[in-house]
Formats: structure tokens, sequence, C-alpha cells
């Protein structure tokens, strides 16, 4: 198997399929093995002194991490992947590289919590003053560019609350100031969102959710355009922050079927979200893919699909009829992730940490991962449980 000439060509599906696979240097052998190692013999002095060979130490790569980091940096139409042990290691090592003391940096208000953490926690010590501004901003973000303002962070659709920003506006204004927009991609992975088409430097992908799909490993990984990747693969270098093998493995085989689960938890979200929306119990549904959904707009333009997360709004109850409603579902677990084949929900305010915009949904907010599961089935088990809100009602 020689492997097609012009790769690019090919439909997403298919370099999926191909990307990262070297079957002839692999004594034929379809998937690359898991190298696991750190020290590499040269085999020559006048090689140790040069270091051309192509694989020098442990941490700056094997055969393992390069198939992952060849195929994503093609799904993402980047210019270099780097590969971290999760979404947060891959959100630090992004911003260490394009920030330093003195600089200024603009986050959105709806960015996942941890985001906001790192922030406050590391960079705010290291010199770094961030500002929070409100996702809807779009072109305005200029207004509050400052003349050390280097980084503008955005994520789409905004993790828990999902509002839709405006990339393509952000990123105009950003670059004539000469700032980077970093983003967080997880939600839409490459498929759905082409990043560094639609003008972001830096992706930030945690693919502990889509990627791995099965809820058994962590890892983040780091796209970056030509301007911004001489950076990120320095730092990347200088810190040593690498993937563990087993993980690689482990995603190069999600990878392969990646799309054929996001097309599925597309089509299962979009059903949970329009049966949930129809149920007496619930005020809003939060989905971009919804014509109600106020960022819809931005969503047609920019977006291919939508993954399967997303959130609602119930009318009001008690904490008592709330835990009716979770503590008896049997097919929902309660779990901080998503991106798995099993479904999810779990309860958040995120009024307390919101500093640019006001939190106030009117009732109590659910977040939903929909999985694999029949449809019917995850149906019946909400409805069983919105029945026990109203037993203790």
């Amino acid at each position: 198997m020689a492997g097609p000439s012009d790769p690019k060509r090919l439909a997403e599906r298919t370099r999926l399929v191909l990307g990262g696979r070297k079957p002839a240097e692999q004594f034929g052998f379809v998937n690359t093995p898991i190298y696991r190692g750190s020290t590499v013999l040269y085999p020559t002095y006048e090689e140790l002194k040069s270091r051309r060979q192509k694989y020098v130490y442990g941490t700056k790569g094997t055969p393992t991490t390069r198939a992952l980091e060849e195929a994503w940096t093609d799904l993402s139409g980047a210019a270099g992947t780097v590969l971290v042990p999760s979404g947060l290691a891959a959100i630090a090592v992004a911003l260490q590289s394009c920030l330093k003391a003195g600089d200024h940096m603009l986050v959105t208000d709806s960015v996942y919590r941890p985001t906001r953490q790192y922030a406050e926690g590391v960079l705010k010590r290291f010199g770094v003053e961030t500002t929070y501004y409100d996702p809807l901003i779009g072109g305005g973000i200029g207004a509050l560019m400052r003349p050390n303002t280097t980084v503008v962070f955005t994520e789409a659709p905004g993790s828990q609350s999902f509002e839709m920003q405006d990339i393509p506006a952000i990123a105009a204004v950003a670059h004539a100031k000469d700032a980077l927009v970093v983003m967080d991609n997880t939600w839409a992975t490459p498929l759905y969102f082409p990043p560094h088409e639609r003008g972001v430097d830096i992706a930030i992908e945690a693919g502990t959710k889509y990627l791995g799909g099965h809820s058994d490993i962590l890892m983040g990984l780091v796209t970056a355009n030509e301007r911004a990747w001489p950076a990120l693969k320095e730092t990347f270098d200088l810190t040593a922050i690498g993937a563990g093998p087993e993980d690689c493995f482990l995603a190069l085989r999600g990878l392969r079927t990646m799309k054929l689960r996001l097309d599925e938890a597309n089509r299962q979200g979009m059903a949970m979200a329009t049966w949930l929306a129809e149920r007496p119990e619930v005020k809003t549904v939060l989905h971009p893919a919804f014509p109600s959904h106020p960022g819809h707009a931005i969503w047609k333009r920019d977006f291919k699909g939508a993954s399967g997360l997303f959130s609602v709004i119930l009318h009001p109850l008690s904490e008592q009829q709330l835990g009716a409603f979770l503590d008896g579902l049997e097919l929902f677990g309660m779990g901080y992730s998503w991106g798995g084949y099993e479904s999810l929900v779990v309860p958040f305010d995120c009024a307390p940490y919101r500093t640019a915009t006001t939190w106030n949904p009117g009732g109590p907010a659910l977040r939903f991962q929909i999985g694999l599961e029949d449809v019917a089935d995850l149906q019946a088990d909400l409805a069983a449980g919105f029945e026990r809100i109203k037993a203790v009602g």
C-alpha cells in the first residue's frame, strides 16, 4: 500500500483513515505501534554531534507521537501540532508560548472555568494581566485592546452557557492590532470548525473528548499557523510536557472513527435537544444549531455541524426536586466530561465566576452530553426523571 500521491484531495473521512499511517515502515502492520522510551541511540559520533537523525530523545517525539501530530496537523490545516497530557495542559502551553510579563490578555467571559483559574492563579503571578469580555462583542473587541494586548482568547460556543462568538470578526480586529487569536475549539473539533481557516492563530483541543471518544484517555492538542508555530514548538520543547505513548496510540485509534462518531453525536444531540425543547419542564434549550438560539446565524455561517453537548434551563424547582430528577437517572451518569460514548448530565451555575456579563437564566441549568445509546431509551430515562420532579413537588 503506497498511499495516495496527493492526500489533500481526499475527503476528510478518508484522510482520517490514512493520516499518520505508514504500514511499510512497520513491517506491514496497519497501526503505528506504541513506542515507549527515553533513550535513543546514535549510530556514529557524527550523528550524535549533529543530531541529524529523525528521533533524538523521548521528549522530542517518537514514531507514535509523530503519527498523531502529522494526522492532526493535516486535519486542522495547521503548520504544526504539539501533544500534551490534558486539555488544560494544552491551554497552559499555548498561552505560555505567546505571553510574557507585562502583556495584557483578553478572555471571553464564557470561557472554560479552569482557563480562567489558570489566568488568575498562574499568569497573574508572572505579570500577565487578564480582562474578561462579553462573548458577543464581535468586532467591538477593539475597544478593549491596549498597546500591550498580545492575545485574544476565544471559545465557541461558550463553556456551559453556549454563547456563539464571531471568530472571524474578532480575528480581523486582533490581527490589525498585531495580537494573536487563541481558541478553545474542543466542542466542534476541526471537523466542524476549521480554526485556522477562520483566522485563529493557535487552536486548542481536549483530545480527551471526541478524539479519544471512549472516556479512557487524557490528552490535549495544540495547533498553530505559520506565524505562531515557531514559538509554540519552542515552548513545548523547553517544557517537555508530552502526552503518554499509550494515550497517543488510543487517540490514533479514535481518530479513525471520529468523523462517524461526531456525526452521530450531532444527530443524537439534535434529536434529544428537540425533544427536551418540547417538554413543559424545560424553559430554554441552549444549542447553537437551534434557529431560536441567538448565535444561530454565526453557527450556520462558520460551523459544519454541532457536537452532542448542549445545555437546558429548567423552570424553577427546589433542590429536592432537582436531586430526585438526577439521582434516579439510569442511563445518564453525572460526570464532568463529554465526547465519549455514554450520556452524561451535570448541573451548573456560572454566575459566581462571571465578571463581564451576568448569568441569570431564571431556573436551574443542566449540561447534557448525548452519547450513543438509543434515543428512545434516553428520552424514557429523562421522562421518568421529570415524573419524579412532580412526585416530590
